[in-house]
């Protein structure tokens, strides 16, 4: 070995770096990388991840030109196909004599000697930790050698699987932020107006200032019902099943009480889809269209040219070029009455159904949404067998 380090010197070392609470993984990473290479005695050390039958190289040490960070290779062509494929780690001595000079993964980068274990995040393959060297080895890998990596591989699952559940708690701390400012800033005014009201109600007794009340308390309502979706089910969905756009868009409609705005639907298709989801969709569209566009709006909801999703557009002011990057931030609104969330929980849902939203303007200078990359369900044709 290059360094002369001794197992029980590698396990000490290793402990004392995974044990360190002062630094965080990407720190620990390359320092763990080269004590493998120094007690392996190996010139190159690399943690890959693989996604969609592609490898990519998260961290790597040493001087192979394809084994450095961001250079990414065909599953088939690594080594590490493999090694996803064993529960303990997978080695090669001699690749040339080990059978491996016909292989893809040799031709593509030439390692003779290879060692390296799978990296399980929440039971689920993330990648590999390796170690690899273009010389072959004078003698195989021990078991000691194989444990020690297995160890490696062990531990950077479990920071991994740590590092997802702590981004998961922060996003959850920061929706609770999001609601707690909400409510204590937003429903403090419809409450304010409440108190008000009731108060010349009681002196003078004019119904209208009730009404102006009971406004107030449908705001709040509204309010509540967009922050309890936002925070209970707006980044899921149920199963998908055939959804009839036209029939969806009607019946999202009714529940949005515009008398004298207009719906056009001018498309057929059907999608796959979580129906309640999508009508929240729907409704906060429309209801965008008539609270910013004017109560005799006219909607249309049809295909996109391209054929990959739906538009939704109206004929009103439209949204100033400026602001369409912020419209789905929440608070946004430029409705007095408005809470600011409808938007925002329109992207969750699309999100959630792995496709696109985008805002631009319709051909009478109206607003104009476009959701794209939807799974649609094509029509089967008429005519006899």
């Amino acid at each position: 070995m290059s360094e002369g380090i001794s197992e029980g010197d590698a396990l000490r070392r290793m402990y004392r770096i995974t044990a360190d609470q002062e630094r965080s993984f990407e720190e620990k990473l390359p320092e763990l990388l080269d004590l493998g290479r120094a007690y392996l005695d190996v010139e190159t050390g690399f943690l890959t991840e693989i996604d969609d039958e592609t490898q990519v190289i998260v961290d790597a040490r040493g001087d192979h030109e394809l084994l450095q960070a961001g250079r990414s290779c065909p599953l088939s062509k690594a080594y590490c196909r493999r090694t996803v494929d064993l529960d303990g780690a997978l080695t090669v001595q001699h690749a040339r004599v080990e059978g491996w000079e016909s292989d893809a993964a040799y031709e593509e980068f030439g390692l003779e000697a290879y060692i390296g274990a799978k990296v399980v995040v929440n039971r689920e393959v993330y990648g590999t930790f390796c170690f690899a060297d273009t010389e072959a080895r004078d003698r195989p890998f021990s078991d000691d050698e194989e444990t020690f990596v297995e160890l490696l591989a062990q531990w950077v699952g479990y920071e991994l699987f740590r590092k997802q559940a702590t981004d998961r708690m922060q996003r959850q701390r920061d929706q609770l932020e999001e609601f707690t400012r909400v409510v204590s800033h937003d429903i403090r005014n419809p409450l304010g107006i409440v108190d008000g009201y009731l108060d010349m109600a009681e002196r003078t007794g004019d119904p209208e200032h009730f009404q102006r009340c009971r406004d107030a308390v449908d705001r709040m309502e509204s309010l509540i019902d967009d922050l309890l979706f936002l925070t209970r089910e707006g980044q899921t969905i149920g199963g998908r099943e055939e959804i009839d756009l036209a029939a969806l868009a009607d019946e999202s409609w009714s529940f949005v009480g515009a008398e004298a705005a207009t719906l056009s639907v001018e498309t057929d298709r059907v999608v796959l889809g979580d129906w309640s989801r999508l009508q929240q969709v729907f409704e906060n569209l429309f209801r965008n269209s008539v609270e910013h566009g004017g109560s005799d709006v006219t909607v249309r909801v049809g295909d996109l040219p391209d054929g990959s999703g739906i538009y939704v557009e109206d004929d009103g002011k439209g949204i100033p070029e400026d602001e369409r990057d912020d419209v789905f931030v929440d608070g946004y609104s430029t409705a007095a009455s408005g809470t600011g969330l409808g938007l925002t929980i329109i992207q969750q849902v699309v999100s959630a159904h792995g496709w696109e939203v985008a805002v631009t303007e319709s051909a009478e200078g109206g607003a104009r949404f476009e959701i794209s990359g939807m799974e649609f369900v094509e029509s089967e044709p008429d005519g006899g067998e």
